[in-house]
């Protein structure tokens, strides 16, 4: 009986999720410079209206809404799948530079060819990002690659790295150019389209199928590497193959939205208070989550300021270092 009330408990708790994401998602669409309300969106995005708050709706804050979510439950996701290769509670694609090599493959692409963003924007961030997840694992070592000190101080010195050697790329590239790649740097859905977001979100739900399908090897790689090897896993050939998977994912989100701090550090550790974030409904319920605060920091960031818009990545940075601290003051008691 104790079973059954803890699977209908855990079912319930993601149902309300789901619920709490199609209300994010409408409120979303329909906050803004120009609000609109609930019913006339639920109203416009069934109907082939041509008036001005169909566009706006359309146009502009359908394809941000869906983005800003891809965004969320994306690097929500591949922070899970980081902290459980690695049996670290750190782990995250900004913290271990992943994200900083992504902008680099971008920033790279865009001062060598003096092209605007592309569709090879998302093939040079995911080189970017690969080479800076093999560059981790050689500098902190894959046989201290649990040692959370050791990945953390070599992801920020790999992360400084890329900062400045994308800085140097922007010292030396059309001043025009410099303000668009810096902002763009900062994290930002003001320039969605609705192609970049069925991008991302089509990584991501290809991404969190694999996940289901290899989730007793993320657990058993939990237990350790002997116990791992005892269950028919081979650790370092999956974790090598979770890190590609990770790099992809965290590319095309980097390549469309820029850099975006702290999310998959803070939403598997908000989970992990309410279910196991590697059981099937915790697997879901961690993109979920992401997607959700996502939306909300957006609202918040086009919101806060009346005639501005405040980066992405600078609300995420400011809520992720506050939770960093509070979860090594945590880690010391």
């Amino acid at each position: 009986m104790k079973v059954v009330m803890m699977f209908v408990n855990t079912s319930t708790r993601l149902l309300l999720l789901v619920c709490l994401t199609l209300l994010s998602l409408f409120c979303s669409i329909a906050i803004g410079s120009i609000d609109i309300p609930l019913a006339v969106v639920l109203e416009q995005l069934f109907s082939a209206d041509a008036g001005l708050e169909a566009k706006i709706i359309h146009e502009l804050r359908l394809p941000r809404t869906l983005i800003a979510f891809g965004a969320g439950a994306g690097l929500s996701l591949a922070g899970l799948l980081l902290q459980s290769i690695t049996r670290n509670p750190l782990a995250d694609p900004y913290l271990f530079g992943v994200s900083s090599g992504a902008a680099l493959g971008v920033i790279v692409l865009l001062v060598l060819t003096n092209i605007s963003f592309s569709m090879y924007s998302p093939l040079a961030a995911f080189v970017g990002a690969l080479f800076a997840t093999v560059l981790l694992v050689v500098v902190a070592g894959q046989k201290h690659a649990s040692h959370v000190q050791l990945l953390v101080l070599s992801g920020v010195a790999l992360s400084f790295m890329f900062s400045a050697m994308s800085s140097l790329l922007l010292y030396w590239s059309d001043p025009q150019a410099i303000a668009t790649i810096v902002f763009w740097t900062l994290g930002s859905f003001t320039k969605a389209e609705l192609y970049a977001a069925l991008w991302v979100n089509t990584i991501l739900i290809v991404v969190l199928g694999f996940t289901l399908v290899y989730r007793k090897h993320l657990q058993a790689l939990l237990l350790g590497d002997d116990h791992a090897l005892a269950l028919g896993v081979q650790p370092q050939k999956f974790r090598i193959l979770v890190l590609v998977v990770s790099a992809l994912l965290t590319a095309v989100i980097v390549a469309y939205c820029g850099g975006i701090g702290f999310v998959g550090l803070m939403i598997p550790h908000i989970v992990r208070y309410f279910m196991s974030v590697l059981a099937t409904t915790g697997l879901l319920a961690v993109p979920l989550v992401g997607g959700i605060f996502m939306l909300w920091v957006d609202i918040l960031a086009r919101s806060i300021i009346p005639t501005q818009e405040l980066p992405i990545g600078v609300i995420t940075s400011a809520l992720g270092s506050i939770f960093f601290l509070m979860i090594l003051r945590a880690k010391q008691r």
